[in-house]
């Protein structure tokens, strides 16, 4: 397949390029740098959400799967910009957000039953803090992160049927396939048990406030290869890369029809040759599942953490972790790796406070926890800290 040995850049289109002089990057933007992709040897771009949204939180609150939000442009934006892709020997990655819609969705006035709610709120936790259950009327509605991120039910047949339209609507208008955020939360168990206790360690970082309870009932639900396998008819052969927030030990369910999942094992690893031993060892139990990476929206540039030169390493090593096997193709996706090491899309949540050399975010929920809009209103000399 095409992403056999591929480097993918993930393109912020927000920060990317501003094509009409609004300060905001857009779609008509990333066409007119497409040239420089292709000359850094990158096989294809992922864009993160390009969805209308009221931007709680930058885009993964989607208010319609189906268009483009008009500060990226349109969708015949869109379709200028596959075409020049696939005119420069690109793919194009869409970012899909199917745990949760934004509360102001339509479906979530006019399909309420296609979300979770409940007369009895149990222990589930937000991802970001608090209580995952916020009280509308007399019931109460699940967000696995903010409030304004309601969570779809995926045991209702509608909201599978709408969802497998929307995958189907980008692969039509030209999309090669898909980032798909937040899998590990788009099951949960239908009785609403309480998570238990932690009795030993999650296997990944998590904050304080999540690492008490063991996440077995509001999260990663044993049926999860139902949802997964709606997702895999939708798209036919197009790419599937998952984020799935869990030990690498345990992806075995969702690579079943995943093409990839993310090792976050990597992202988390200190820069010192026994960690990065480690979590390599630990994401390859089954070759050629992981999709390598130590950096993206939610976690601080290599070049933040680590320095440039350890930066340009840290982007090298990838590179032969995935053992690309021509070497004109290690040549020429060594300088594509290496390039987006040093200077990979700056988007708030790398922007806030870091010292060179720390340390990354504890989980995936510090990091996000930036992107909120009420975080930069609250802050404005004073960003929030991992």
């Amino acid at each position: 397949m095409w992403w056999d040995n591929a480097v993918v850049y993930q393109v912020y289109p927000r920060s990317f390029q501003d094509s009409d002089g609004d300060g905001v990057g857009d779609l008509p933007g990333i066409a007119a740098r497409l040239s420089h992709l292709a000359w850094l040897g990158v096989d294809g771009l992922w864009m993160s959400p390009i969805y209308p949204s009221p931007m709680a939180d930058f885009g993964y609150d989607v208010s319609d799967y189906e268009d483009v939000d008009p500060l990226f442009g349109t969708l015949a934006d869109f379709d200028e910009l596959t075409a020049q892709a696939r005119a420069h020997g690109l793919r194009v990655l869409m970012d899909l957000v199917p745990c949760h819609t934004s509360i102001e969705h339509p479906w979530f006035t006019r399909h309420p039953d296609w979300y979770v709610w409940t007369d009895q709120p149990n222990n589930w936790r937000s991802a970001f803090g608090g209580s995952a259950w916020e009280r509308l009327g007399d019931r109460w509605y699940l967000h696995s992160f903010y409030r304004e991120q309601p969570d779809l039910d995926w045991r209702n047949p509608g909201v599978v049927e709408a969802m497998q339209a929307v995958l189907r609507f980008w692969i039509d208008r030209g999309a090669d396939g898909y980032r798909v955020d937040a899998l590990d939360r788009l099951l949960k168990d239908p009785e609403m048990r309480d998570d238990p206790p932690a009795t030993q360690p999650f296997g990944l970082p998590l904050p304080d406030f999540l690492a008490d309870l063991a996440p077995v009932h509001s999260s990663n639900a044993p049926d999860i290869g139902v949802a997964l396998a709606s997702l895999r008819q939708a798209v036919g052969r197009a790419l599937l890369v998952g984020e799935v927030y869990l030990p690498a030990a345990e992806w075995e369910p969702y690579l079943e029809h995943l093409d990839h999942a993310f090792a976050f094992e990597l992202f988390h690893s200190a820069w010192d040759a026994e960690s990065l031993r480690r979590a390599i060892a630990a994401s390859i139990a089954r070759p050629g599942s992981a999709a390598w990476a130590m950096s993206n929206h939610d976690f601080g540039r290599l070049a933040t953490r680590f320095g440039s030169r350890n930066a340009r390493s840290a982007a090298l090593l990838m590179l032969i972790t995935k053992a690309t096997r021509s070497p004109w193709a290690r040549g020429r996706r060594a300088r594509a790796m290496t390039a987006t090491a040093a200077t990979s899309t700056a988007i708030p949540c790398s922007g806030t406070a870091r010292k060179r050399g720390g340390s990354p975010p504890r989980s995936r929920g510090c990091a996000r926890s930036t992107r909120h809009a009420e975080t930069w209103r609250r802050n404005v000399m004073t960003p929030t800290r991992c």
